[in-house]
């Protein structure tokens, strides 16, 4: 299988090119390529289980391309790219053959497919790069290509005003990458990613590595769309909802995945890290406040993405990158199918049959429920050994299990029938288990591929206090939300809370974009 990687990749690379090629030349309303979608499908599942593959069999190894110089021009194979190539070409496939069928009779579904080819085989070069010139490059296109599918409906100003937004922070991402990228060649001598990893782990945390992680981590957070600059990954929901489903499970976690390769770069400048944890803590508190008072459902959805790149950023920022990994895997096949499911929502809710009256919490049963769920934890975490886990583990699984606690304060409810509470009750068990289970073992596949994480220190134990009391507070008041939610002060912060405290329409003025009047009529390509 290792002799056989090599010519998959450049079959792929040729697949996706020429799928490409005959998206663009072929009739408009049903191009040929259409036809060739389950090959192009076949051809990436099959090429990134083959990578898959060889990793398991022969384990980490580097690819040289075949023009070599100075700028060691290599793909990388380990578990990290291994696993989110699969997960890139599977979700890819999904959302092609989606795409094929969505706009079937559209005038420019041919350029369509081909540009989203294109921005596929982007982001699958850009999880395997090992060149910081590979990397770049892969970063700028799949921007790029991502540019050309949010415009497939150039008449609508929203569409070009999200656009235009999303073109500009995405060239300040560009920019930063590029200044990190610089500020490593000259501290390491090198542009071999798996070279600088390893001069980063023996270094001793030089003003350039500093600048590098400074540099790389606002690339990331901009990527990801990191509070403030989240605003226009709410507003591109103008484009068909192929595109929404591609971003929001694919290119978004390009940040996540930047932070994840250079984890030895940031390990060795802690600042850096703790800035990611309140960066991130923040985003995801904020986004999940604000995405509960949305109406529509795929609004919702991105700033639930909003929320979950942060909770994700977070994850890096206390070095958790194996689990920051994992959460990439799951939230991408998650978000892919909530967006392609999007349209038969409203649809399904209205179907449900409601059989009675809500069962409310009160404060009595919100505090029962939270200290069964962290006395669930306690003991499971115990069977699986709480003394092969890191404290800023344990602490990520205790503000996991909070939201655990969410569902089952409404088992504990008064009028909550006694299936309800046993169904929480098993629930909670199962996330406890989970989580313990799945970070064992992605631990394991990742073990010689990343870092293990650092005892904290006084500043690393006062960011993890911060973020377990933010957390607790912010599910508490979740829960309770019942019991608070029709007092007259309420109803002005929801006002503000559905605004995004206005955070966006500030962001237009500073960028001179002209904000619209009155909300877009929905149409078939937000639904």
């Amino acid at each position: 299988m290792n002799d056989l990687i090599a010519p998959l990749l450049a079959l792929m690379s040729v697949s996706v090119v020429g799928f490409a090629v005959i998206s663009f030349v072929g009739p408009g309303q049903r191009p040929f390529s259409g036809k060739l979608v389950p090959l192009l499908g076949l051809v990436l599942l099959a090429t990134s289980f083959a990578a898959l593959g060889t990793v398991i069999l022969n384990g980490a190894q580097t690819l040289a391309l075949p023009i070599q110089d100075k700028a060691n021009l290599s793909l990388r194979l380990d578990y990290v790219s291994a696993l989110l190539f699969v997960m890139v070409s599977f979700v890819g496939s999904i959302v092609l053959n989606y795409a094929r069928t969505y706009l079937d009779g559209e005038s420019r579904q041919g350029p369509f497919l081909a540009w989203m080819s294109l921005t596929l085989g982007s982001v699958i070069l850009l999880v395997l790069s090992n060149s910081l010139v590979v990397l770049a490059a892969a970063w700028i296109a799949t921007s790029l290509f991502l540019h050309k599918l949010l415009l497939f409906y150039p008449d609508r100003p929203r569409a070009r005003r999200a656009a235009y937004k999303k073109f500009l922070f995405a060239r300040l991402g560009d920019l930063t990458l590029i200044g990190g990228g610089t500020c490593l060649f000259i501290t390491t001598g090198t542009a071999d990613i798996t070279s600088i990893n390893l001069v980063a782990r023996t270094g001793d945390g030089s003003a350039w590595m500093t600048s590098a992680a400074l540099l790389l981590a606002a690339s990331a957070m901009l990527k990801s769309a990191q509070f403030p600059f989240h605003g226009w990954l709410v507003e591109v929901m103008e484009a068909p909802t192929p595109v929404s489903a591609l971003l929001h499970a694919g290119v978004i976690n390009a940040g996540g995945f930047l932070l994840i390769r250079f984890a030895d770069v940031f390990i060795a400048v802690p600042g850096v890290l703790v800035i990611l944890v309140l960066i991130g803590g923040f985003t995801a508190i904020f986004a999940s406040m604000v995405m509960l008072t949305q109406p529509a459902v795929k609004t919702s959805l991105a700033w639930s993405t909003i929320a979950q790149m942060g909770f994700m950023i977070l994850q890096c920022g206390l070095a958790l990158f194996p689990l920051a990994l994992l959460h990439i895997l799951a939230h991408s096949l998650y978000k892919a199918h909530a967006f392609l499911s999007s349209g038969s929502a409203v649809e399904k809710v209205a179907k449900t049959r409601r059989p009675g009256p809500i069962a409310i919490p009160d404060v009595k049963a919100i505090t029962r429920s939270f200290l069964l769920a962290i006395a669930i934890y306690v003991l499971i975490g115990a069977g699986f050994g709480f003394e092969h886990k890191s404290i800023q583990a344990i602490a990520l699984g205790a503000i996991l299990i909070f939201g655990v606690a969410y569902l089952v304060a409404q088992g504990f409810a008064d009028k909550a029938p006694r299936a309800l509470t046993t169904y929480t009750v098993i629930f909670s068990v199962g996330a406890a288990v989970s989580y313990f289970f799945l970070q064992r073992g992605i631990e394991v596949l990742v073990k010689a591929d990343l870092p293990a994480t650092p005892a904290p220190g006084p500043l690393e134990w006062a960011i993890i206090i911060l973020a377990l009391v933010s957390f607790g507070l912010t599910a508490f008041a979740q829960a309770s939300f019942p019991l608070w939610s029709s007092h007259p002060a309420f109803a002005g912060l929801r006002v503000h809370l559905a605004n995004g405290f206005y955070v966006n329409a500030l962001t237009d003025r500073l960028l001179a974009s002209k904000p619209q009047s009155t909300p877009a009529i929905p149409t078939k390509a937000q639904y």
